[in-house]
């Protein structure tokens, strides 16, 4: 290793200070560390870099297939506006949901990767007060200010509204265009269960044409549905809250997502929007059909004007049993010509067995 840049693969956090340290003791003049996306640590002795396994890979490959790899160093350099590859982190928390298959879980997705923020001035961690962190304790923030300003422009929005127009504006491509990755082994082509409506989009957002919103009776709703009795929920409410008489279709919550956990044959389930973009205004729908399922929107025009200012409509999703039975991805969008709101889809297909008696 003297007198070398070594090449290192690692696989914890501290990595890079474990190599820095073993390279630094044997000579070498720098260390390059291929790893998963985590927190930045810094090498005191010598130069160090963090690359992802993609990039490490490539830089290996250039090592074999060179008689004599060169590595230059050069001044740091600061680039502001450089589209980057979005990729989903492997500690990123996924979907299904576990407790409520129906809702669709993440709803959303931050910034959380190696983020410069404030910390502790006096930890071993932190330069200056500054250090790289990373965690949904740093996408967490990013979501909370954007809530923050979309409170501000809209006073009278609901917290199921903008989580609403948060998920139906949200990005499943990346700045330049390129398709969402998630980091893992293998990587694989991000979908709702790793995005869920897609990476944040604050500037949509603050103007995303339709929401799908709720109040306190969807919620009891939802309550009564997954069999809540009505004195916990009164308890819960605090106030009398009735069930209706005929259970309340669980599907039928007005989520800005479509999930359905086990889809056999048909089913129908009902949505309503609002209207919170210009006074009259068209909007027409367009499906992206998971694989091995057709969907039928009706109506599939929605008018609003001065009077009509919210529109339901229903939507038809069946299977055609030819598919393996799993979980498949598809999107509904409704489209004034400027905005697009689209929702994401999930739906978990299920092969009805077979029979044969063999008597």
């Amino acid at each position: 290793m003297a007198g070398k840049v070594v090449l290192c693969f690692g696989i914890t956090s501290d990595a890079s200070l474990i190599a820095s340290d073993a390279v630094n003791a044997s000579g070498g003049v720098g260390v390059i560390i291929a790893k998963s996306p985590s927190t930045i640590r810094t090498c005191d002795e010598l130069p160090c870099f963090e690359v992802d396994y993609e990039v490490g890979t490539q830089i290996l490959s250039y090592i074999g297939s060179s008689k004599a790899p060169v590595v230059k160093l050069s001044p740091s350099q600061t680039l502001v506006g450089k589209p980057l590859s979005a990729k989903i982190a492997r500690f990123s928390s996924r979907g299904p949901n576990s407790l409520s298959p129906e809702i669709l879980k993440p709803d959303i997705a931050a910034p959380g990767v190696n983020v410069l923020a404030a910390f502790t001035p006096k930890d071993p961690d932190a330069y200056q007060g500054f250090a790289f962190e990373t965690g949904t304790s740093m996408s967490c923030p990013h979501v909370s200010g954007i809530v923050a300003l979309l409170k501000s422009l809209h006073p009278s929005w609901s917290p199921a509204a903008i989580r609403s127009a948060l998920t139906t504006t949200g990005s499943t491509t990346s700045s330049s265009g390129e398709p969402i990755f998630t980091m893992g082994d293998p990587q694989k082509l991000a979908d709702p269960f790793d995005y869920g409506g897609g990476i944040v989009n604050p500037n949509l957002a603050a103007d995303p044409g339709l929401i799908y919103n709720m109040d306190t009776t969807d919620y009891v709703h939802y309550l009564c549905s997954i069999g809540y009795h009505k004195s916990a929920i009164s308890a819960f409410t605090q106030n009398i809250s009735v069930c209706p008489s005929k259970k309340p279709f669980m599907l039928n919550l007005n989520l800005p997502s479509i999930t359905i956990p086990n889809l056999r044959a048909s089913v129908t389930i009902t949505r309503t929007v609002t209207n919170v973009g210009p006074i009259h205004s068209t909007y027409v729908a367009s499906v992206e059909c998971p694989l091995g399922v057709q969907i039928v929107v009706r109506p599939q025009m929605l008018v609003f004007n001065s009077t009509v200012k919210k529109r339901s409509f229903t939507v038809t999703l069946s299977s055609s049993h030819k598919v393996i039975g799993g979980y498949y991805f598809g999107s509904l969008s409704w489209s004034d010509g400027t905005r697009r709101v689209k929702s994401p889809i999930s739906v978990r297909t299920e092969i009805i067995p077979s029979y044969t008696d063999g008597s």
